[in-house]
């Protein structure tokens, strides 16, 4: 080959798995790195902050009898300020941030017209929208996260860390009951990837990031107004939100490993029906027109 022909050739693709690892780090700077997910992630930081802060000043179970038991012990023992923040959180503030960022995955890149050039590069639709779906799992957990290690520093600092008394009576040392409350952590972040999935759908089917976000909130929001009509009680098990509150187990003597189980199993059905949905809907879409 002449020194021309050199000149001229065009560059060879990168492997596959460098690719990948290319485009998600890419795609990871966008999501995290977006000033309004950074807003979004200090928000919800803040929720432990003002509950703890609240229940400091007062020293009085201010929201006792407003929620589960665990609410009021708060005072009592730091690492239930984790638990009190998630449970706040969870039916609405968490639904909020994770269908911003789910509903804009694929929806916002449509909106500002570089969806097309994404994929003229080329790069395989597959592959793109799995990075777009690890995106925004790795922001749900960071969702999580940001409420609970928020709630675990500020809970040390005002009630310190001790023994816990479950809601069944009995009481384990504080490092079992730090690995309880990780577990519910873990729990409340597997239960909201049905969610993102959910989120992920809706963003293939438009160019309008705006109503990607509306309609995930808004399928949260159905979920739990059905869960609470007893008329429907048949479809209850298999509600996105229906088993969100589930994390309650965690924190008895005995844990009922097959509510938790059965929980997670509805998340993975949601997953794998709205999944295979927006892969149906994404590669085969025209988006390059």
């Amino acid at each position: 080959m002449s020194p021309a022909e050199t000149a001229t050739a065009p560059a060879r693709p990168a492997p596959a798995p460098v690719a990948w690892s290319r485009l998600l780090r890419s795609e990871l700077r966008l999501v995290l790195g977006r000033r309004r997910n950074q807003v979004l992630l200090a928000g919800l930081a803040l929720v432990p902050v003002l509950l703890g802060t609240v229940l400091w000043l007062t020293r009085d179970g201010a929201l006792a009898g407003q929620g589960p038991s665990f609410v009021g012990q708060v005072t009592g023992n730091g690492l239930f300020l984790v638990v009190a923040s998630l449970f706040l959180s969870l039916p609405f503030l968490l639904p909020l941030c994770i269908g911003i960022a789910s509903g804009d995955a694929v929806a916002g890149e449509a909106s500002a017209g570089t969806l097309r050039y994404l994929l003229v590069v080329p790069v395989p639709r597959t592959r793109l929208l799995t990075v777009k779906a690890v995106a925004a799992l790795v922001f749900a957990a960071a969702a999580v996260l940001a409420v609970a290690v928020t709630g675990l520093v500020v809970g040390a600092l005002y009630f310190g860390l001790h023994d816990v008394t479950l809601l069944s009576g009995g009481t384990v040392p504080v490092g079992e009951g730090v690995l309880r409350v990780a577990g519910i952590v873990a729990y409340v972040g597997l239960s909201l990837t049905g969610l993102v999935a959910v989120g992920l759908f809706f963003s293939t089917l438009t160019e309008v990031p705006v109503g990607a976000m509306a309609a995930t909130v808004v399928v949260a929001i159905v979920s739990t107004v059905l869960d609470s009509l007893p008329q429907v009680s048949a479809i209850h098990g298999g509600l996105l939100t229906h088993h969100w509150f589930d994390f309650a187990e965690l924190l008895r003597i005995q844990v009922d490993w097959g509510v938790l189980g059965g929980g997670l199993l509805v998340q993975v059905a949601w997953v794998a029906l709205f999944g295979s949905l927006a892969w149906a809907r994404f590669t085969t879409a025209d988006v390059t027109s």
